[in-house]
């Protein structure tokens, strides 16, 4: 923030917990003046959050969708028409379709795996052929990210293939319940993560932080979910920490919470 201040920074870029934190602040538009463009990429940003910047600055937070498999972009959610949620449409020279299971593209709307062709697709792994073959199908990049595409082309990250909670047969994607609990005004942070379970396999498990100053406990944070989410997406556990864990980018790591349990 005194960067910010004292050298007139007029464009910001942070992954979505930045945006989270400086939101928790209280800042007032005053505070980030000298800004005309703010851009968040590496994680999903949640919905909600991007809602409650554009309502308290004015702007909106632009995001992009890439894998160091594709450098940089291959999508953009573009200054002319911004559409909260989406990472944009693809830019110049890529494609971008949504495929099933079986490598077949499916009907606009529908989830499946975001699929990418252009030119700064890779050539492959090195020294990694099946690694390689098992990625790049049929001339199409496989990112391991489950979404959808409008009408319009803009396209909507759901989660990580390897991150959906399988319980009981039951597709459950913790970035819909990430989204969802965002929602409620207590809520700073919160990761959602799948637990082994013996009779369902898995569990919806929650770790959430408040934000500074609040109160909630976790019967109220699972009244709230059994109220507005389908009862098998709401978390059948809920832990109320002080912090997640994150990368040095500030990236929320999900996968020390599950060897965490």
């Amino acid at each position: 923030m005194a960067s910010i201040r004292n050298d007139g920074v007029t464009m910001f870029f942070a992954v979505p917990t930045i945006y989270i934190a400086l939101l928790d602040m209280n800042l007032s538009a005053d505070d980030l003046a000298s800004i005309r463009y703010e851009f968040s990429a590496a994680a999903t940003m949640p919905q909600e959050i991007s809602a409650q910047w554009t309502e308290r600055f004015g702007r909106p937070v632009y995001e992009g969708y890439g894998l160091t498999e594709c450098s940089p972009f291959a999508c953009y959610n573009h200054d002319f028409k911004h559409k909260f949620g989406s990472v944009g449409t693809p830019v110049e020279n890529y494609e971008i379709k949504i495929f099933d299971e079986n490598d077949q593209e499916l009907p606009l709307g529908e989830w499946g795996e975001i699929c990418i062709r252009g030119p700064g697709v890779m050539q492959g792994y090195w020294d990694k052929p099946e690694e390689t073959a098992e990625t790049l199908r049929n001339g199409w990049l496989h990112s391991g990210d489950i979404g959808n595409m409008d009408e319009e082309g803009y396209v909507f990250i759901v989660d990580r293939v390897k991150d959906m909670i399988n319980m009981a047969g039951m597709k459950i994607w913790p970035a819909e319940v990430e989204q969802f609990l965002y929602s409620h005004p207590t809520i700073k942070e919160v990761a959602v993560y799948g637990i082994p379970d013996p009779e369902k396999g898995e569990l919806v498990k929650a770790a959430i932080v408040l934000k500074e100053g609040q109160a909630a406990t976790v019967d109220e944070i699972n009244a709230f979910c059994r109220e507005k989410l389908a009862v098998y997406k709401a978390p059948a556990v809920i832990d109320i920490v002080e912090e997640l864990p994150k990368s040095a980018t500030g990236k929320i790591l999900k996968r020390i919470l599950r060897d965490q349990g």
